[in-house]
């Protein structure tokens, strides 16, 4: 693995955190607002504290002692608000009873829809203070919700997610020309996509969240080491990158605070290290979540693990 970073919610962003990834020889700190139904609140949230002198230190601190600053989120339910629905139901997806539903996503065949997203993702990007131009503008976090219009359904959920980050990354590098853009493998679309080519700047994030976290992932199937290959070759190793949950405690205290006691499998992160490294992935991060000042109030100092 060429670089490492850790991702960890805006609210939890502390000097004590910096001073720790930085310490742990990580290479970049990844903030993640939450997911779910409140992804577009929480994101506004986090842009809100982005425009105060206070947040704003401490991003450029971190950027002091060499650490690079990344945002990665579900966007698609800020990019296209949720409020037009009753005016433009046409914008949003279709789902399998045929009708349009605003919970998530959006229709990508509606070109109109499509410039609203393509505008608000360069604003958008131009907003994220002290980030660099790779950009993680992720669709919504919720399976099976492309949009099942006559159009739309032609396509996979890959070829879907690849179009929205094509139109995305065209529409930001007319602000930002070196700015690059993941294409997230998670869920749904952890197949490589076949009718749609990437742009170039595209590069593959891949975050295999349906894993058993108590076991190395190369011995949970016979296909998994074949389909990454597969996804891989499609995009190539270029900036390719593994977003992992090996830190997660958010994860492992199902969402909710207060958070549960947080215990690092060391056995198994080692033994994933090597494996996606035999891949070639040149990245490779993990979300950290839920291990703030609250975990420690509770617990201690939280145990981080090094991903080099």
């Amino acid at each position: 693995m060429n670089t490492s970073s850790i991702l960890i919610h805006p609210e939890e962003l502390t000097k004590k955190w910096i001073e720790r990834t930085k310490a742990l020889g990580y290479d970049a700190l990844a903030l993640h607002p939450r997911g779910g139904k409140r992804a577009p609140e929480t994101l506004k949230e986090m842009l809100d504290w982005l425009k105060t002198p206070e947040y704003r230190s401490l991003i450029d601190y971190a950027k002091s002692i060499g650490l690079e600053i990344e945002y990665e989120f579900h966007a698609m339910g800020y990019l296209l608000p949720r409020e037009l629905f009753p005016s433009h139901p046409e914008y949003f997806r279709m789902n399998d009873d045929g009708e349009r539903t605003p919970d998530s996503n959006f229709c990508i065949s509606n070109a109109d829809a499509m410039n609203i997203v393509k505008e608000n993702a360069k604003k958008l990007a131009s907003s994220l203070y002290g980030s660099t131009h790779n950009f993680y503008f992720w669709a919504d976090d919720i399976r099976g919700a492309t949009c099942k219009c006559e159009k739309c359904r032609k396509l996979s959920p890959s070829d879907n997610n690849l179009i929205i980050m094509n139109e995305m990354l065209a529409s930001v590098k007319e602000e930002i020309p070196d700015a690059k853009m993941a294409y997230l493998a998670y869920q749904d679309t952890l197949d490589a996509p076949t009718s749609v080519k990437p742009l170039g700047g595209i590069f593959l994030e891949y975050a295999p969240i349906d894993r058993d976290m108590t076991r190395p992932y190369s011995g949970q199937g016979e296909n998994i080491a074949p389909s990454i290959e597969k996804i891989i070759s499609f995009f190539g190793k270029s900036g390719s990158k593994v977003l992992e949950y090996w830190m997660d405690n958010s994860m492992f205290s199902n969402w909710q605070k207060p958070p549960k006691k947080y215990e690092p499998r060391r056995d198994v992160i080692a033994a994933d290290l090597e494996f996606y490294r035999s891949l070639g992935f040149e990245r490779v991060s993990s979300f950290a979540c839920f291990l703030g000042d609250d975990y420690e109030a509770l617990y201690g100092e939280p145990e981080i693990v090094e991903l080099k």
